[in-house]
This record gives structure tokens, sequence and C-alpha cells, in this order.
């Protein structure tokens, strides 16, 4: 009997594990709705395939990997460069804020909250980057 395995992801490792935080943020709630998949497929086929034409099929490369969920600690260890780190900590508070899960709860509930908070400390970016990502999110989101 032959086992079928998974192709090898097309994105590099470092790639793979961005794509593995912002998943986690997602699920830190421990829901992942349409809407956060939805966002966290588009953004990163965005950032990591530059012709519009492959990034469809980028996203459902992705999907196939959204549903794993790996612990913070081990996936913020590996970022290495202030770009990663910053760009894992914007789409982790876009993922977060784009919905709720009622009507009546805040777009940041409090699971969400503590898990940004934690992202936040393992990531160790000084507190003037995270407004001004916060802020840039925030603006982003009113146009």
């Amino acid at each position: 009997m032959m086992l079928q395995t998974s192709p090898s992801p097309s994105i590099s490792p470092r790639q793979m594990n961005i794509f593995r935080i912002v998943a986690s943020m997602a699920w830190c709630d421990g829901s992942l709705c349409g809407q956060e998949a939805d966002l966290v497929l588009k953004r990163l086929s965005e950032l990591f395939v530059k012709e519009p034409s492959q990034r469809e099929s980028m996203q459902q490369e992705l999907r196939d990997y959204l549903m794993q969920n790996i612990p913070l600690e081990e996936l913020t260890a590996k970022l290495q460069t202030q770009e990663e780190k910053e760009v894992v900590l914007k789409l982790g508070y876009e993922v977060i804020q784009v919905s709720a899960r009622t009507p009546e709860e805040a777009h940041i509930n409090e699971e969400e909250a503590i898990a940004y908070k934690k992202l936040v400390d393992l990531l160790g970016v000084p507190a003037e980057v995270v407004q001004r990502i916060e802020a840039s999110v925030n603006a982003e989101s009113k146009e």
C-alpha cells in the first residue's frame, strides 16, 4: 500500500512560519470564521506571490495548512528580521479585529486581546512600532 503525502509547500520555511503565526492569531479564540480565513489567505498570497495570476493557487495551497495550530512561542522564535516581526504583528492585528463571533461582541474579544498581547511580548517590538502598526491597520479598515 502506498502512502500519499502532501506536496511540499511552494513557499519558503520563513514564509511558512509567518503564515503559521498569523493563522495562530486567527485561531486564538478557538474558532476560525470565514472572514478571518479569507483575510489571512488574501493578505499572505499577496505578500508571497507577486504575480496576481498565481495568487488563487497560492490561496488554495495555504488553505490546506490553515487548519494547523502551532504554539506561538515555537513560531515567533524562528522570525529572523524586524520586517518579519512587523509583518506578523500587522497581519495578526488585522486578523483579530476583522470579525466578531456575535453581533454583541467587540471585534477583538478577550481571548484575541490576550493572544495579541502575548504576540507583542514574544516579538519584543517597541511600543511605538506597535502603535504605528495598529494606527495603520485602523486607518486602512476605515477606508
